[in-house]
């Protein structure tokens, strides 16, 4: 006679197996989740950098400005951009003048540069 044996469900070495799986695939993974973050935060602060360049050339150039002349940000707002940028909850600083160069507001970001 023949016993007829009724399995369900998983065995403990099947478990760990999928869960040894699962974590291998995590530990290659989130490195690269945390790499494209920074990257990707890196860029859009020097997408800010370049907009606010732009629309301060655009903004010298529409009222003759000189290279040497000063500006607010009520001279660029909302007129050459629609709002000032910020990165997080710091805004960028105005540039001392139109051939200044604007910078990352955060001072940890040297690498944030046009």
């Amino acid at each position: 006679m023949m016993i007829k044996m009724n399995r369900k469900g998983f065995t403990l070495v099947e478990i760990m197996i999928v869960v040894a799986i699962i974590g291998l695939l995590a530990a290659i993974a989130i490195p690269n989740f945390v790499k494209a973050r920074t990257t990707a935060m890196k860029n859009a602060c020097i997408a800010n950098l370049k907009q606010i360049q732009g629309a301060i050339q655009v903004w010298a150039i529409d009222t003759g400005a000189t290279s040497s002349a000063t500006f607010a940000t009520g001279d660029i707002v909302p007129n050459y951009l629609k709002s000032w940028p910020k990165e997080g909850t710091v805004s960028y600083a105005v540039p001392a003048s139109v051939s200044a160069t604007p910078v990352c507001p955060n001072t940890a970001n040297t690498d944030h540069t046009l």
